[in-house]
């Protein structure tokens, strides 16, 4: 039986991928430090589903399917002699790394945010590979990054898997010679900038000590529940609504819920490239079964389904929920409307069925906000986060049908 760890395992993707692997017949370590957890203590904040401890999750997979997952608690960015132990202890065949931060709105929240962004990503990342190679051992290590280390500038190109062949002009001016380059990154925060300073340090190990990487560049992810997690209520995934960590399908649905008006953010021309969490697991699996050869050369695949402008989403989300909409300033600083052309061949090429945004699952996600909407702290639905000194909190008025709301930004209030 094939050993995994997965970094990050107790996560909102990290947690279901776990689940999905052991009943797939891989051995699963969940490596994890809790800071999820502890983000929402000192946020205020908390899941919309409520989360069982790791113990009790696991203890309940083991009710529900005979299967054993091992947890193991360890800040892998700042225990490096209890990562070492680890590897050297599992010598896992693969290692699946969600190990990090993973919201853009909470790496942007202030200069604490930001220096523990870029401490806890990049010192997890360069711990995991260096020890890795110290330690001569040759798993398939597999990262989830994001789309997000391309930007969003609507240049008209379609987004390659992780790499632009481009010609150069020799020296003697003489001929072109084809050269395959990180497509170039333009991350619009530091938590972006830290999937991009990522892909550096993957290049590296590849090249000089032979690992089989695989860098993931991951859509938005919606939806809550997958197959496995729908076993039983101790197993249910977290659902984050708040303005920093919800992702914006699902902060859509549960402001529906409640009937909060949906805020979009400036126009809402924003298009983004979306997954459900169902497709997130699947598609993880698929790259674990089809690893890169050792060459030198990280596999870079997007993992994302669909693409849609976000007030496209927040009028599809109204008219299945009956809601309104109240157009917010936009904290971020990022092009008001763009373009997003991706290429997701391999996946495709693989036999990924895409889950797209169809109105029964949208309807299954309501379902699960309005269900636990009475654990829902509207305080926390606005971005807390501006990206630039010149936005300020603001009062925003949009007309929307017959009624007219109010929504400072910042409060998450609407009037």
């Amino acid at each position: 039986m094939a050993k995994v760890l997965i970094l990050g395992g107790d996560g909102f993707c990290g947690w279901p991928t776990s689940l999905h692997l052991s009943a797939c017949g891989f051995d699963v370590v969940i490596v994890d430090n809790l800071s999820r957890r502890r983000i929402d203590q000192e946020m205020g904040t908390d899941s919309l589903t409520p989360i069982s401890s790791p113990q009790e999750r696991i203890a309940a997979w083991h009710d529900v399917t005979k299967r054993t997952i091992e947890f193991v608690e360890l800040d892998i960015a700042r225990d490096v002699d209890g990562l070492q132990n680890v590897l050297s202890a599992h010598r896992p065949d693969a290692i699946i790394h969600f190990g990090e931060q993973r919201a853009a709105p909470y790496s942007m929240r202030g200069l604490t945010e930001k220096l523990y962004t870029v401490d806890n990503n990049i010192s997890g990342t360069h711990n995991l590979l260096a020890l890795v190679a110290e330690l001569g051992l040759n798993p398939h290590i597999v990262h989830l990054g994001t789309m997000g280390v391309y930007g969003y500038d609507g240049d008209g190109l379609e987004i390659p898997e992780g790499y632009l062949n481009v010609k150069v002009q020799s020296p003697d001016h003489d001929k072109l010679i084809d050269r395959d380059i990180l497509y170039p990154t333009n991350p619009g925060s530091v938590y972006h900038m830290t999937k991009s300073m990522d892909q550096l340090l993957f290049q590296f190990y590849a090249k000089n000590n032979d690992l089989r990487i695989t860098d993931l560049h991951q859509g938005i992810v919606w939806g809550t529940q997958t197959s496995e997690t729908r076993l039983d209520q101790r197993l249910i995934n977290r659902f984050d609504y708040d303005g920093d960590y919800g992702t914006v399908l699902n902060r859509f649905l549960m402001q529906a819920a409640l009937g909060h008006p949906l805020t979009v953010h400036g126009t809402g021309g924003q298009t983004r490239a979306f997954i459900h969490i169902q497709d997130t697991v699947r598609c993880i699996a698929m790259a674990l079964e089809n690893p890169p050869l050792p060459d030198g050369k990280v596999q870079i695949l997007n993992q994302m389904t669909e693409t849609h402008r976000v007030r496209d989403l927040a009028k599809l989300v109204a008219r299945v929920t009956n809601t309104e909409l109240a157009y917010v300033n936009n904290p971020r600083k990022e092009a008001a409307e763009n373009d997003l052309k991706v290429s997701n061949k391999t996946f495709l090429d693989l036999g990924l069925n895409p889950t797209t945004l169809a109105q029964g699952l949208l309807s299954e996600t309501v379902e699960i906000a309005k269900t636990y909407s009475h654990r829902a702290r509207t305080e926390t639905i606005a971005s807390k986060s501006i990206w630039t000194d010149e936005q300020k909190p603001g009062l925003v008025v949009k007309r929307h049908g017959q009624k007219r709301f109010k929504l400072r930004v910042g409060s998450g209030k609407a009037a």
